[in-house]
């Protein structure tokens, strides 16, 4: 037996004869605070890039079968911004968004952080549409100063939708019921267990009402040098739009590309030449400006975790602001 094996060995046993000894592996690698990284350019002033992706949320994520600690979309968007309020040099931000949209409360949340950026700091901010800039992702989209869709982005989608299930059929069929005890007869209101009744979805269309209005209200507020609110409410039916169609209902500035949004950064504050940052945890790869901007298909999210909240297999009622086809 060589060196290296008994050392091994008796590494063992004496774990083994220990009793209470134990070896601690930890699961998840620890996030570690982002770092800045040059994308492309030069010259002291910066360029913020930030991308939106996906179905927007303030529950945790991890990508994939990564072991690695989640961090919610808002936790996220926090962290790079209190980091750049730091950075004197950076005149601008750049926020490529490729996302359906998402839940309302995060949607908010994440306009209200970046809104507050700007008139912190007072840089210019431009939105690119990439790919899918819908519902929640426009919505985050109209507090730019320019928002540029790609030729063949999609985006629109000004409304709120509320999705529910109703399994009370399928478990009757296979002898299952369920049997909630409850303070009023509308505290279980939207659960999948039993269908709405038709004061239960009026109540619940209030509220989707209310929701609508506010954003009707975001997009007054940011286009109102562009739109009217009569002009805006024809708008808001919860469709879709073409770049092209979009253009001609000035929902966007310009049709272009990502290097346009910097070009306008760059003509925002009378600069020739400036760097493209980003910011990444260490060992995350972004080698150009389209690292980590791929497409997200809009139904591509999984319902059973949206607001699930680990409380249910099936969640209740949804109040989203989705594309959701």
């Amino acid at each position: 037996m060589n060196l290296k094996r008994l050392l091994l060995v008796l590494l063992l046993a004496s774990i083994l004869l220990a009793g209470c000894a134990y070896v601690n592996i930890p699961l998840f690698r620890p996030l570690e605070p982002l770092q800045e990284r040059v994308l492309e350019g030069e010259g002291p002033a910066k360029i913020l890039l930030m991308d939106i992706s996906g179905f927007i949320s303030e529950e945790a994520k991890s990508k994939g079968m990564e072991l690695s600690n989640g961090i919610s979309d808002i936790a996220k968007i926090k962290e790079q911004l209190q980091k750049a309020e730091q950075d004197r040099d950076i005149i601008g931000l750049v926020i490529r968004i490729n996302s359906p949209g998402g839940t309302i409360t995060a949607t908010d949340i994440m306009h209200h952080e970046l809104k507050e950026f700007k008139r912190k700091t007072g840089v210019f901010v431009a939105v690119y549409i990439m790919g899918v800039g819908a519902s929640g992702g426009y919505y985050i989209a109209t507090l730019a100063d320019e928002i540029i869709a790609s030729p063949t982005a999609i985006t629109g989608s000004i409304g709120v939708i509320a999705l529910k299930f109703d399994v009370h059929d399928l478990l009757g069929k296979i002898g299952v019921s369920s049997d909630a005890i409850k303070s009023g007869d509308k505290k279980d209101m939207g659960s999948p267990f039993r269908p709405l009744t038709g004061g239960e979805r009026e109540l619940l269309q209030g509220i989707i009402n209310q929701m609508h209005q506010r954003f009707i209200e975001v997009v007054v507020q940011g286009r109102s040098k562009v739109l009217s609110e009569a002009e805006i409410l024809k708008l808001a039916d919860g469709r879709v739009y073409s770049a092209p169609q979009a253009l001609e209902s000035r929902l966007i500035d310009r049709i272009g590309y990502l290097d346009d949004a910097v070009s306008t950064v760059k003509k925002s504050r009378n600069v020739k030449t400036a760097k493209v940052v980003t910011y990444v945890r260490p060992g995350a790869y972004r080698g150009t400006v389209y690292s980590e901007g791929s497409a997200v298909s809009p139904q591509v999210f999984n319902l059973i975790n949206v607001g699930g909240y680990g409380l249910s297999p099936l969640p209740g009622v949804q109040f989203l602001y989705l594309w959701w086809p």
